[in-house]
């Protein structure tokens, strides 16, 4: 049971993953039109919400006191892992290049062992720190980083504000909680829609849009196309299966498929934007792969080495059996 369960979640995390790699060729031929950064993103968290508000409302009929009690968590996720990290890559890209601040943003899943660690006062284990040293290496591969010159260091610093609200979406997705994984979603949305909202009122991310047509796949498309996409797949799907995968898989192993998001970013824009990945894009592939099923087994084998050591079973003392706990370390 335990097995499929797991199976389920890879599969809900590479889904969510792809959902949120296909909106790269969608914004871009918004960007093209003129439209600002956060005008996309604003749209694209609010119709999200939108979305997302049956569905929560459902989820949550007759249990609304589980607003009141997951509260902090709700606010967080909108403020942070929401409006904050796409804030914040707003603000790397317009300093760095593109693929240099995607870079930045994915260090959020080394955050995550980082927190897990210090959290548990356990080291990863050695699978862990190959998966995470082979998936590193692997987006620098991917993202093509040859030859890039010294980088701004103010865009970095928003680059690593970015990796912290990946981070965080990853830890608070993963945390035990009664919230239904939709209600987290739909409300976090809806948090990080007004915060969008108020920072755009009051100049802090530029919204700037247009009426004009887009073009998807060599053909013109009403705006509103690109930006339903946007809202319906990229966001209100990928968040939803994301939310919902981390809390079967955990925020470590959700946080390293969710790599995967590069390499079908990549994809998408081979297929709707005639973008080759070239050789090293596919070598980088492989390494992030290999540091993905590093981790995934790293994880199992500590699993299976817990469920061990947590408690062990004394045969019988005095004719009645009893469990005493040992530490790992012990054994």
């Amino acid at each position: 049971m335990a097995s499929r369960s797991t199976g389920f979640g890879l599969w809900l995390a590479l889904a969510s993953a792809a959902t949120f790699g296909s909106s790269g060729p969608f914004a871009k031929s918004l960007l093209v039109e003129g439209w600002s950064s956060g005008a996309i993103v604003l749209l694209r968290v609010t119709g999200a919400t939108l979305v997302l508000a049956i569905p929560t409302i459902l989820a949550l009929r007759g249990r609304w006191s589980l607003v009141r009690d997951n509260l902090p968590a709700i606010l967080a996720y909108g403020a942070v892992a929401v409006a904050g990290c796409q804030v914040a890559y707003f603000y790397a890209v317009q300093r760095l290049d593109v693929g240099v601040a995607l870079l930045l943003e994915y260090l959020g899943v080394v955050l995550v062992v980082l927190w897990v660690w210090l959290r548990t006062r356990r080291a990863p284990s050695a699978l862990t720190g190959l998966g995470v040293i082979l998936a590193i290496l692997g987006l620098v591969l991917v993202l093509d980083l040859s030859g890039q010159t010294r980088p701004d260091l103010v865009g970095v610093a928003w680059g690593l504000v970015a990796a912290t609200g990946l981070a965080t979406f990853f830890v608070l997705a993963a945390e035990e909680s009664s919230l239904p994984p939709v209600a987290l979603a739909g409300l976090g949305m809806g948090a990080g829609a007004v915060a969008l909202g108020v920072l755009g009122a009051v100049g802090v991310v530029p919204l700037v849009f247009a009426s004009t047509p887009v073009e998807l796949m060599g053909r013109q498309a009403p705006w509103w196309v690109a930006v339903g996409e946007l809202a319906l797949i990229a966001a209100a799907a990928a968040y939803l299966l994301g939310v919902t995968a981390a809390r079967v898989l955990g925020s470590t192993v959700a946080s390293f498929v969710g790599l995967t998001e590069v390499l079908f970013a990549v994809l998408f824009a081979w297929v709707l934007l005639d973008e080759l990945p070239g050789l090293m894009q596919l070598a980088g592939g492989v390494l992030i792969v290999g540091g993905v099923v590093a981790v995934r087994v790293g994880e199992l084998r500590r699993g299976r080495a817990s469920a061990l050591v947590n408690l062990a079973v004394v045969p019988e003392v005095e004719g009645a059996p009893f469990v005493v706990s040992v530490r790992a370390g012990d054994l």
